[in-house]
This record gives C-alpha cells, sequence and structure tokens, in this order.
C-alpha cells in the first residue's frame, strides 16, 4: 500500500485538476510494497501474447489487446468476475459505441500476480478516497498494444478526444519501443487543451477523474521504420458497482 503522506496530496491534485501525470518514480514509490513487483518481467512480457482487436480491424485500423473484469469492495477485497464483454454507449465511444465486445480473457497468471494486484490495490486506495460512499467498485482491465508501421501511424485513441463512461482512469506504461509522439491531452468537454505530457519510461501514468475532463492520445510514427515500433499500456477503469445513495 501507497504511504498515507502521498495519497492526500494525489488526491487533491485530482480534485483540483481532474487529472495527474506521475512519473515513473512517484508510482513505483506508491507501488512500493513487499514483492510489489516480484513478477514485473512476467507481466510486461505478456503483452507479447496479446490478440488482435477484431472489432477494430474490421474499421481498418490495428491493435492487440486482452480484456478482464474485477470487483473490489472498500475494504480493498479483490475478486476477478467471470469473463464478460466490453461495453461503451455511443455516447462516450462514437466509433463502436453500442455494441457487446469480447476480448480474449488476460490471463490467469498475469490477472493473479502481485504487479496487477498491486496496481489495483492501489488504485482503489486512491479512488476510493475521492468517493468514499461507494462501497464496491466494477473494475476493468485492458492490456493494449498498439503498433506503427511506415504509412501507417498506430492510433491509441482512434475514437479521438473522448470519456470512457466511467469514474476514474489510470494509464499505466508498460513499454515503448521505436516509437515517436504518442502525446496525451487533457481537455474540458468544449475542448479547451488542460495539459500534455507523454507517457515513455514504464510506470509512467495518468489518472483521469472521467466524469470532468476528456482525454486523447496522439498518434505514434516508427522512429526507425525498418525496426518494429509499439506502444504497450495498461488501462485500468473504475466505475461505481452500487448506485449512489
Amino acid at each position: 500500500m501507497p504511504s498515507l503522506p502521498d495519497l492526500p496530496a494525489l488526491r487533491t491534485r485530482l480534485q483540483r485538476e481532474g487529472f495527474a501525470f506521475l512519473t515513473a518514480n512517484v508510482m513505483r514509490g506508491l507501488l512500493d510494497a513487499p514483492h510489489a513487483f516480484d513478477d514485473w518481467e512476467a507481466f510486461a512480457a505478456s503483452w507479447n501474447d496479446l490478440a488482435p482487436d477484431t472489432y477494430l480491424a474490421a474499421q481498418g485500423r490495428h491493435r492487440q489487446r486482452r480484456h478482464a473484469t474485477f470487483t473490489i469492495d472498500a475494504e480493498g477485497a479483490l475478486q476477478r468476475a467471470p469473463h464478460q464483454p466490453h461495453f461503451q454507449s455511443l455516447e462516450y465511444n462514437p466509433l463502436q459505441g453500442n455494441i457487446q465486445r469480447w476480448f480474449r480473457p488476460i490471463h490467469p497468471a498475469v490477472a493473479d500476480g502481485p504487479s496487477l494486484r498491486g496496481i489495483l490495490r492501489f488504485s482503489q486506495s486512491l479512488f476510493g478516497a475521492l468517493a468514499p460512499e461507494v462501497r464496491a467498485w466494477h473494475v476493468e482491465t485492458h492490456q493494449f498494444r498498439i503498433e506503427a508501421k511506415v504509412g501507417e501511424e498506430g492510433e491509441p485513441t482512434p475514437e479521438g478526444r473522448h470519456r470512457d463512461g466511467v469514474d476514474y482512469v489510470l494509464v499505466l506504461m508498460i513499454d515503448r519501443q521505436n516509437i515517436e509522439s504518442g502525446t496525451t491531452t487533457i481537455h474540458t468537454a468544449d475542448g479547451e487543451l488542460l495539459g500534455s505530457f507523454t507517457l515513455v519510461h514504464p510506470l509512467d501514468a495518468a489518472l483521469v477523474d472521467d466524469a470532468r475532463v476528456f482525454h486523447g492520445v496522439t498518434p505514434v510514427t516508427p522512429l526507425d521504420p525498418d525496426l518494429p515500433a509499439h506502444r504497450d499500456v495498461l488501462v485500468v477503469t473504475f466505475r461505481r458497482a452500487d448506485p449512489p445513495a
């Protein structure tokens, strides 16, 4: 668990601005618990075994992903839910909304490992403090690999500037090979730019209050056209599972 003095300051930033960028060193400190990174090498390597996003490929775009759903309560009790589709309404995803999208599940060894479990428990400790009235969260985790090729930009957010239709979002950099750009931008509802930053190093992170701000990521291109190029991220979303009182 992160040390208590760090969470109030981070919570204040999110309450004040609606988003926060955390460097890898800061995230490493927040996640610094016994055995937190015991499986990091295998965890990061699991991005080499994702499956094509066939829904996006049907529209001439390419990315790979896996998906898993969890529940976590206010006390931090975490349980993986039965595999289920990812769903967003057209309001939040005009490109692929109103579709029950089934993706390959995240491997059990990854879902049960200390890296992902530590990330989820950190997220609950932060987001739960922002919404203490919430007793249970519906949590979705997405492994994404965006590949870039010569003449074919990779699109981390093909739907453009958007909200995810949840309460809070964590985007964590896992690996970035031979690419440029991929800058995260944060906006108001009417498009005003509030901030921008680029996730570069493993564990660089973006935190977003999804109800307050919009976010997007610029397309990525290869630095060296003769070498493979990809951007690997973990996206975690928290949505209240219990209705507001």
